[in-house]
C-alpha cells in the first residue's frame, strides 16, 4: 500500500447509505486517534440527495467520525484502486457517543441484553440482490443461472473472503438475475457491520465488471423482491443457547417464546425501521414468501418470524442451530438500527413474560377468516406512512430511540415519502434501484 492511496472513514446513515470522508494512507494514524470532522445535518441527508426539512440539526454543531480499526476492509482487484474503508462511530468532539449514532445505539442495546439476561447475541444478515443485466435470465435456482453469473460469482466470493465477512454459499435465486450469499454468523456489533461491508463489496465487484448490483426491495412489482433475513441466536456466558429447549414445541425455550412474542407485539412499529422505504411494504404481502403473516412459524417462509429447520444429518448439533429468523427487513434499513430494535422488542417480551405465540403450521392461504386474523395475515402496515404512524403510537418502541434519533429518523423518512408521492410504484422502484 502506497502513502498516496485513500482510506475512507465511513458510517451507515439513517437511510442505510454509507457516507464518510477519505484520508491519505500516510495520514491514517492521526485519523485513527482523532477521527475526521462530521456534521450533524449529514444525518438528515435523504437517499435522494437533499437534506430533509425540517430536521433537528440545522446548520449548527460539529461531530467526529471515529474509526474502529478492527472493521477495516481492504480488497484489491486486478491492479485497480483498492476498496479500503473503516467503519466509524459518530461521536462528539470530546469523544462521547453521539445520541443519534446507530452503531452506538446497537452497542448499548447489546450491553443491555448482557446485563439483564447474561446474553450474548449471535446474528447474521442474509441479503438478496440483483445484477442489472440486459441478457435474458436463466431459470430460477439453476446451475445455468450461476454459470451465467461468471466471473462475478467467483470474484465476489473471493472479495468477500478478503473482506473477512465469511461468505458461506452462492445461490441463484428466484427473480431475474437475483442472487443470495449467506454470511456466517458473527457476535454482536460485528454482525451488523458485516451487513454494511457485504453490500459495499458486492457493489464494488459488480462495478469493476461494468455492471451494477442493486439491493432494492422491489425491482419490478410483478416479480419477487430482495429481502434481508436476520438470524438471531442468544447465548449465555458459556456459549449455550438460551433459545433451545428440546422438551418444548419446535425446541424453542420459554425465553425464546417470550422473545418472539415481544417482536410480534411490536411488529408494526418495527416495520418503520426494518422495511424503511416507500416501496418496502409492497414486498411484505401474502404469497411473496416474505412476511405475509405477523406470526411465528416453523419452516414457513410466509411468517415474519421463522424457526429454521434443525439439521441433524451428518451429526449436526441442533442446539447450536436454533435461532429465530426475522424476515421483514430489506436493505433500505440501517442494519444497526434494525438489529437493535428487534432485540429490544424481544427483550420487552421477556421482561413482560408474554405468553407463547401460536405457531403457524400451514400456508396462510389455507386459513379461514378467524385464523387469518389470529395469525396476523396481511397485518403489517401497507405503507411507510402507516409504519411511521405505528411507531409514533407505540410508546415503548418510540422511547427506545430517544428524542434526537427518533426526530432525525422521522424527518428523513417523511422526506422520502414526500419525494415518492404522486408517482407510480413502478417508477419509485426504478428510482430506488438506482440508489440501492
Amino acid at each position: 500500500m502506497s502513502a498516496d492511496e485513500l482510506v475512507a472513514l465511513v458510517c451507515c446513515d439513517l437511510g442505510a447509505i454509507v457516507r464518510g470522508r477519505a484520508l491519505l494512507s500516510s495520514a491514517l494514524d492521526d485519523g485513527l486517534a482523532e477521527g475526521v470532522s462530521w456534521v450533524p445535518a449529514n444525518h438528515a441527508l435523504t437517499p435522494f440527495g437533499p437534506i430533509a426539512e425540517p430536521n433537528p440539526f440545522g446548520s449548527t454543531g460539529d461531530l467526529r467520525l471515529l474509526p474502529d480499526v478492527a472493521t477495516r476492509v481492504r480488497v484489491e482487484d486486478d491492479g485497480a484502486s483498492a476498496l479500503d474503508f473503516i467503519l466509524c462511530d459518530i461521536v462528539e468532539t470530546d469523544g462521547r457517543p453521539w445520541a443519534a449514532c446507530p452503531r452506538s445505539f446497537l452497542r448499548d442495546t447489546l450491553a443491555l441484553l448482557e446485563s439483564e439476561l447474561g446474553a450474548r447475541v449471535l446474528a447474521s444478515f442474509e441479503h438478496e440482490f440483483q445484477l442489472l443485466l440486459d441478457a435474458p435470465p436463466a431459470l430460477a435456482f439453476s446451475l445455468e443461472a450461476q454459470r451465467r453469473a461468471a466471473p462475478f460469482a467467483t470474484r465476489v466470493m473471493s472479495s468477500l473472503l478478503a473482506a473477512g465477512v465469511e461468505p458461506e454459499r452462492f445461490l441463484a435465486e428466484y427473480a431475474p438475475h437475483q442472487f443470495e450469499i449467506p454470511l456466517a454468523a458473527a457476535e454482536g456489533l460485528a454482525s451488523a457491520d458485516r451487513s454494511v461491508v457485504f453490500r459495499e463489496v458486492v457493489r464494488d465487484v459488480a462495478r469493476r465488471l461494468d455492471t451494477r448490483a442493486t439491493f432494492v426491495p422491489l425491482l419490478d412489482p410483478s416479480q419477487a423482491g430482495n429481502g434481508v433475513h436476520l438470524h438471531i441466536s442468544l447465548l449465555d456466558a458459556g456459549g449455550r443457547s438460551l433459545l433451545y429447549d428440546a422438551s418444548r414445541a419446535c425446541c424453542l425455550s420459554r425465553l425464546g417464546e417470550q422473545f418472539a412474542a415481544g417482536v410480534l407485539r411490536h411488529a408494526r412499529a418495527l416495520s418503520a425501521l426494518t422495511a424503511a422505504s416507500p416501496i418496502s411494504a409492497a414486498r411484505l404481502t401474502p404469497h411473496r414468501w416474505s412476511a405475509g403473516a405477523v406470526c411465528l412459524a416453523e419452516r414457513n417462509r410466509e411468517a415474519l418470524l421463522r424457526i429454521p429447520p434443525l439439521v441433524t444429518l451428518g451429526g449436526g448439533d441442533a442446539e447450536r442451530q436454533l435461532r429465530l429468523e426475522y424476515r421483514g427487513a430489506d436493505a433500505t434499513a440501517n442494519p444497526h438500527l434494525a438489529l437493535a430494535t428487534i432485540l429490544l422488542a424481544g427483550l420487552e417480551g421477556i421482561r413482560e413474560r408474554l405468553p407463547a405465540p401460536p405457531i403457524l403450521d400451514r400456508d396462510p392461504a389455507e386459513l379461514d377468516a378467524a385464523d387469518a386474523e389470529r395469525y396476523g395475515v396481511g397485518a403489517l402496515p401497507s405503507s411507510l406512512e402507516q409504519s411511521l404512524e405505528a411507531l409514533a403510537a407505540d410508546d415503548t418502541a418510540r422511547a427506545w430511540l430517544g428524542p434526537l434519533l427518533y426526530e432525525a429518523y422521522i424527518s428523513v423518512k417523511r422526506a422520502e415519502i414526500d419525494a415518492a408521492s404522486g408517482r407510480e410504484l413502478e417508477e419509485n422502484c426504478r428510482r430506488y434501484a438506482a440508489i440501492y
